[in-house]
């Protein structure tokens, strides 16, 4: 019995060990909490099913009408309908968006939206401005057209997804959304032109983190609709789809890849250099934040009242944008503000377009951040970097913009309440909020004057002179006292934000596209006449058109803005002095500079003339109508394993195996099952699980039966009477183990934040198994038959296990391991049935970066305790796995043979275990700026590490000696080496090591190994 009980704790421990593997990937990683219960309504059209709970229903009607409107753009192009109506589900604002359960992934900021191609459904939010929300939209139902056409084409299917490349798919989305007027690509272009870095389409392919694939995909379908026709547009996609775009393009325009990128670069260098100006982008004022003493973005800078320090976003540190403080006039940079967000449950900062504000005294500084599902007012010390206040506004579950008072008693927002936009002002101390405007148009960017009276602001609203009635957005201001608004007309149709007070409030400066780049100007409010402060060849942008770019010091009239120049966001400081004014037309409008070139076109464009009719349907209201909520289950995927059957002297067996998993329209609830077969019938295998996604919690259960197979050989003599005769017959056997695990299980997850979570997890297993014996008789060497039989197997028995965890996990990755932040695991975990004991689990890891070091530093402490480890029964714990000390695997006890018979390998387990982990990691190879090679295709991590480990029992106590005096002691095992972790495209972690253990003899007992786990 005792080989059987043997066995059986063997399989056990192989189980337990398959089942840790699989959930090692959630032992840490930060969460998607679920803050708010969304119970959608459904609205249909004749091509759309909108899933909202906006209460808003005149929007709601015109957002169902523009996506109307788009479907027949895009099937003027794509020529092919989607037959069912094709979902969309649409979010209030950004901050609920990004708790969709619709998308499994993580919802940064600077997404827009998401389509999916499962069930493809269209994912967005509402924006501040209706421009935003229509151009996502557009832009979002492409990508429905192209999943279509792909899923349901003759010889294309999802998998044809692969061949495009991304700047093919986004570019396109982008063209088709915006046509071929659009001063951000062309910005970018010039850029290109100017600083002599025009790629090639295997360029844009290969090089995506480089060649924006939005901006440059969107240049290349402008290029080819307006060089050979938008007719083009489809054909060309398919055929990239099923044979890739220089196929595609040899079969429809008659050009290879190079022949093309060679006229496109060539057509763009022509245009570009005629039309510029100047050959060379002149800023004017200091560069005071550039590449080399922050980072590549940064933007949305702010300065403070007395002019001394401007605040900014930047990816300085790499692994994320944060919040930096710097010297205005030496760009030293002090700090970094966002560290009061990394200390506290904010769950993401609004960075994109939201730049922050300056207290009155130029002491302290406000910002945007998004926590528990809603925009959140930080205010942090900006000399200290200390947290002073954090708050909701109440009613205004989404903002943007915030504008300190000149009076320090209040911040105006531009708040996004039931899908429309207005000024909301809030007072600090009682957090009592006031509706400054109340209209149905969007209203951004406020900055208050100096004197406190009146509030500058951009709006779509048109002005009570415009006569033509086009779109864009106007300056306006709000008189404190009288609560009148002013809209301006200048520079009617173009994009005039940003806009700020001069110290004396008798002027405005903003940013405009009104002739055709995107430049500071100065409005006079008195005279009515505006001067054009800057000739930027490229611009003074963000990331986005609506995203801040410039600030204002209200004391002295200093000036900071954002430069887009070789692909590179910097911050340049200036006053007055620096420009040279130049007086304008404030009536003269000229897009010409933001056309993508060739300017001359060939055909007429079908996009750009469908983008210029704006009307909206009207006939199609009759066929409108809300209808009742649906979960509509439906199977998502389907992947089948493949089939087999083979055939052998111990049977004939089958191996194959589908997996499906389902889910409702929102994501909500997901089911997935899988079946397997390897082997016989009893090898069968299969799994469902059912997942709740809820507020504030994540639920499931799961069924499972699965069979776990072991073989072993075996020999055995018997003696015989075989006609009379006594003879010696070998057994060769081969004997072969099942163990079955047939489990049911809860599992529960708490997310309180993207970074804290409770985990409770329970399951309850049965364990039987079955021995099939295949003996093989011999007779003095020749084969005499074959039998097939049933062994003895022990008998089956349960397991109840359940366990409880605290997970905190602020942590940021690099090339192959965290590189900054904090992880924490804390769990205690209980195990009843045939084996009782409770386990308790603490892991607690800080990371430094310092660039280009990172400093990592663990602490793990792993205990069992109860009456099975009493009686000795599980398998000890081991601190030899590579993942926990290198240089102590059972092979290196092996070499070391017995030059010291104090030393086994019996004392690295035990019933507890503490290991300590230092290391000091060096990005190789991989991004320029993070690693010291750089490579494209490369990415490593080199690492030195000191580990150090002790196991020990009840009954072989822990001693803290350098060397074991005996087999009997337990003292810590220590080694220290080098080690090279290499990132294979994301798929897995290798990493060769070089350990030198010292309690095994140290240099002269070095060896090399080799983990397949990512960095601690």
């Amino acid at each position: 019995m005792n080989r059987f009980y043997g066995t059986k704790v063997f399989f056990v421990i192989i189980s337990i060990l398959i089942a840790s593997q699989n959930t090692k990937a959630q032992y840490f990683g930060k969460n998607k909490p679920i803050y708010k219960n969304f119970k959608f309504d459904v609205y249909q059209t004749p091509n759309f099913e909108i899933y909202y709970y906006l209460k808003n229903d005149s929007l709601l009607n015109t957002l169902a009408l523009t996506a109307e409107k788009w479907y027949d753009r895009h099937y003027q192009v794509f020529r092919d309908s989607i037959e069912e109506r094709n979902p969309i589900i649409l979010y209030d604002n950004h901050a609920d968006f990004q708790q969709t359960t619709a998308i499994s992934g993580t919802i940064g900021i600077g997404t827009g939206g998401v389509t999916e191609a499962l069930k493809n459904r269209v994912v967005f939010p509402i924006t501040e401005t209706w421009q935003q929300t229509n151009h996502v939209l557009g832009h979002e139902l492409v990508h429905a057209f192209q999943y279509n056409s792909l899923i349901n084409g003759d010889s294309t299917s999802l998998n044809s997804v692969r061949n495009l490349p991304l700047w093919m798919v986004e570019g396109m989305a982008e063209y088709l959304s915006l046509g071929t007027y659009d001063y951000q690509t062309a910005m970018w272009m010039r850029d290109a032109v100017l600083n002599d870095n025009f790629p090639t389409l295997q360029d844009m392919t290969y090089y995506p983190s480089k060649y924006f694939p939005y901006r440059w995909g969107h240049a290349f379908w402008s290029f080819v609709g307006r060089t050979f026709g938008d007719s083009l547009i489809n054909p060309i996609f398919k055929e990239t789809a099923k044979r890739g775009y220089n196929y595609a393009l040899l079969k429809y325009i008659g050009l290879t890849e190079q022949s093309f990128s060679t006229l496109w670069k060539s057509v763009y260098y022509d245009y570009f250099k005629k039309s510029l100006p100047d050959s060379v982008d002149n800023p004017n004022g200091s560069l005071i934040l550039f590449e080399r003493n922050a980072g590549q973005i940064n933007i949305s800078p702010s300065v403070s009242p007395d002019g001394r320090y401007v605040a900014f976003y930047s990816e300085k540190d790499l692994f994320s944008i944060d919040l930096y403080l710097a010297h205005a006039i030496s760009g030293k940079i002090v700090r970094r503000l966002s560290s009061v967000v990394h200390q506290n449950e904010i769950d993401a900062l609004n960075f994109i377009e939201s730049a922050g504000t300056w207290s009155p005294d130029s002491k302290m500084f406000a910002f945007v951040g998004y926590s528990k599902g809603k925009a959140k007012l930080i205010i942090a010390d900006a000399y200290e970097g200390k947290l002073v206040d954090e708050f909701y506004i109440p009613g205004v579950p989404s903002f943007n913009y915030p504008a300190w008072s000149p009076d320090g008693k209040t911040i105006v927002v531009s708040g996004l309440v039931n899908g429309n936009n207005d000024l909301y002002s809030v007072d600090i101390k009682t957090k009592k909020v006031t509706q400054l405007t109340h209209d149905p148009w969007c209203n951004i960017h406020p900055a208050w004057s100096a004197d406190g009276t009146r509030i500058v602001f951009s709006t779509d609203k048109p002005s009570s002179t415009s006569k033509n009635g086009s779109t864009g957005y106007n300056l306006a201001t709000y008189d404190v006292n009288t609560n009148q608004i002013t809209v301006f007309d200048i520079f009617p149709g173009a994009d005039n934000v940003n806009p700020m007070f001069s110290a004396d409030g008798k002027s405005i400066f903003f940013l405009s596209n009104s002739d055709g780049y995107r430049n500071l100007y100065r409005y006079y409010l008195e005279t009515g006449d505006v001067y054009r402060m800057t000739r930027i060849l490229t611009g003074i942008s963000g990331m986005t058109t609506l995203a801040p770019a410039m600030s204002v010091a209200r004391e002295n009239d200093e000036i900071v803005y954002s430069h887009f120049y070789k692909s590179k966001y910097s911050i340049y400081t200036a006053d007055t002095t620096d420009f040279n004014p130049v007086k304008v037309d404030p009536y003269k409008v000229d897009f010409s500079a933001s056309i993508l070139p060739p300017v001359n076109r060939a055909t007429s464009g079908l996009v750009d003339k469908n983008l210029a009719n704006s009307n909206l349907p009207t006939l199609l209201v009759d066929s409108f109508k809300r209808v009742p909520f649906k979960p509509k289950f439906k199977l998502d995927y389907i992947s089948n394993i493949g089939m087999g059957v083979s055939s052998s002297p111990y049977g004939t067996g089958m191996a194959g195996g589908v997996e499906m998993l389902f889910s409702d329209i929102t994501g909500k609830n997901m089911l997935y099952t899988g079946l397997s077969l390897n082997g016989e019938i009893y090898d069968f295998g299969g799994q469902v699980a059912f997942l709740q996604q809820k507020k504030y919690l994540t639920w499931g259960i799961t069924a499972s039966h699965i069979p776990y197979s072991f073989g072993q050989y075996g020999i055995d003599t018997l003696h015989r009477t075989i006609d009379g005769n006594q003879v010696v017959i070998e057994d060769i056997q081969l004997i072969y183990f099942r163990m079955f695990e047939t489990a049911t299980g809860l599992l529960m997850y708490f997310p309180l934040s993207s970074t804290q979570r409770f985990e409770l997890n329970s399951s309850i297993a049965r364990y039987y198994y079955r021995s099939d014996i295949y003996s093989n008789y011999y007779i003095d060497g020749f084969f005499y038959g074959s039998e097939r039989r049933k062994g003895e197997v022990p008998p089956g028995f349960w397991l109840q296990q359940s366990s409880a965890a605290y997970v905190f996990d602020n942590s940021d990755f690099g090339i192959a391991s965290p590189m900054r932040g904090f992880r924490m695991r804390l769990q205690g975990s209980k195990t009843l049935g045939e084996f009782n004991y409770w386990g308790a689990l603490a892991d607690v890891r800080k990371y430094f970066f310092k660039k280009p070091f990172s400093f990592a530093i663990r602490g793990l402490y792993y205990g069992r305790f109860g009456s099975s480890i009493d009686n000795n029964v599980l398998y000890p714990l081991y601190i030899g796995y590579p993942w926990y000390v290198r240089g102590y695997d059972s092979n290196a006890f092996l070499d070391y043979g017995q030059s010291n018979t104090n030393v086994s390998v019996d004392q690295l387990t035990g019933d507890n275990i503490v290991v300590t982990n230092f290391e000091i990691r060096i990005p190789f190879t991989g991004p320029e700026r993070l690693c010291l090679i750089k490579s494209g295709s490369l990415f490593t991590e080199l690492a030195l590490f000191a580990d150090a480990g002790i196991a020990w029992s009840k009954d072989y106590k822990p001693s803290l000696k350098w060397q074991p005096t005996s087999l009997d002691d337990r003292t810590p095992f220590v080694s220290t080496g080098l080690s090279l972790r290499i990132n294979l495209f994301g798929m897995m972690i290798l990493e060769p090591y070089y350990a030198i253990p010292f309690q095994l003899g140290g240099l002269e007992s070095a060896r090399f190994g080799i983990n397949f786990w990512p960095g601690w």
